[in-house]
């Protein structure tokens, strides 16, 4: 395939997260080739062929398997994988594994002159994301975290259950970690353009907007642990974010979404990878999008803040 004009994604993973994106882009057509890898070569090998059976289905792209010398063309390359914590494991040790697997994958794509964006989607994302930048030294607009792009879509889809309104009238972010101390920014809320809470006091639908804002905002925080209870694990809704993604980079959209970016004073914070509104193309990152925060969604994203730096100074720590 010519690679001047292919849309190349390389897929480090083919477990459930790798394998539902490379699914989910193989029918959006915007990648003109998927190269699939995993520490499982004969793994890849059976997801890679189980795609490739669908092609006819398919607009036309190649899928194949993928491997170290695919980074060097790759327009964007995204990590999916990961270890799973084992019994008795600690968090810490977990971390830390995980931490040395992705200064690895980084290592490999240097090797290969690699120009592509890279997304980290392994978790904890943040903490990884900055851990990929630091250890690489690229510039951090081209490593970036799929951040909470998942967990806003959850807030949105949640929006327009509760409101009985088109998905797509409703703008809505959940900012800081992915995990535990993310929030909902009520302040940048808007359903067809009306503030949220000028908009849900006056529909049908609203009965204590207070108690029901609360109770949204549970249940997105919530959301990948009720799946993981039902099911093990959550993989379509985050290959579809890492889609949406991966789309605003290969077709330079100029998208704003809430990945994991490394701070530089915006917000008034620094040296830390969390997520807040960011536009970005081609090249990755065009820049962090600023809003004028309330006070009290201002302390709650330096409570992120301080949160996940606390995580990433325990990597220094013997496990």
């Amino acid at each position: 395939m010519n690679s001047i004009t292919a849309r190349k994604v390389v897929i480090v993973g083919a477990g459930a997260v790798g394998s539902s994106f490379a699914y989910a882009l193989a029918q959006r057509g915007i990648a003109d080739e998927i190269a699939l890898s995993d520490i499982n070569r004969d793994y890849a090998e059976g997801q890679v062929l189980d795609l490739a059976h669908g092609l006819p289905f398919y607009p036309n792209i190649q899928i194949k398997v993928g491997s170290a010398e695919d980074y060097a063309d790759a327009n964007v390359i995204v990590i999916t994988a990961g270890a799973k914590q084992a019994p008795g494991e600690s968090r810490l040790n977990l971390l830390q594994k995980n931490a040395r697997m992705i200064e690895n994958i980084m290592d490999e794509i240097a090797a290969q002159n690699s120009k592509a964006v890279v997304i980290i989607a392994s978790n904890p994302v943040d903490i990884l994301t900055q851990v990929a930048i630091k250890h690489s030294g690229w510039s951090k607009t081209r490593i970036i975290g799929s951040g909470t792009v998942l967990d806003s879509s959850r807030f949105r889809y949640l929006l327009s259950k509760h409101c009985d309104v088109d998905v797509s009238n409703v703008h809505a972010y959940i900012l800081g970690e992915h995990g535990d101390s993310e929030f909902p920014a009520w302040s940048m809320t808007h359903v067809g353009g009306i503030p949220i809470d000028e908009y849900c006091p006056q529909c049908a639908t609203c009965g204590n907007w207070p108690l029901e804002r609360e109770e949204i905002a549970r249940q997105v925080k919530e959301s990948a642990y009720h799946i993981i209870n039902y099911k093990g694990a959550t993989y379509y809704a985050i290959g579809m974010a890492l889609v949406r993604i991966t789309a605003a980079i290969l077709q330079d959209q100029h998208s704003i979404l809430t990945v994991s970016t490394l701070l530089d004073g915006e917000y008034g914070l620094e040296d830390v990878c969390l997520s807040v509104p960011v536009m970005l193309g081609k090249d990755g990152v065009k820049r962090v999008v600023e809003a004028r925060l309330p006070d009290d969604e201002q302390a709650l994203l330096e409570k992120s803040a301080n949160v996940l730096r606390a995580s990433y100074a325990e990597l220094a720590q013997p496990a």
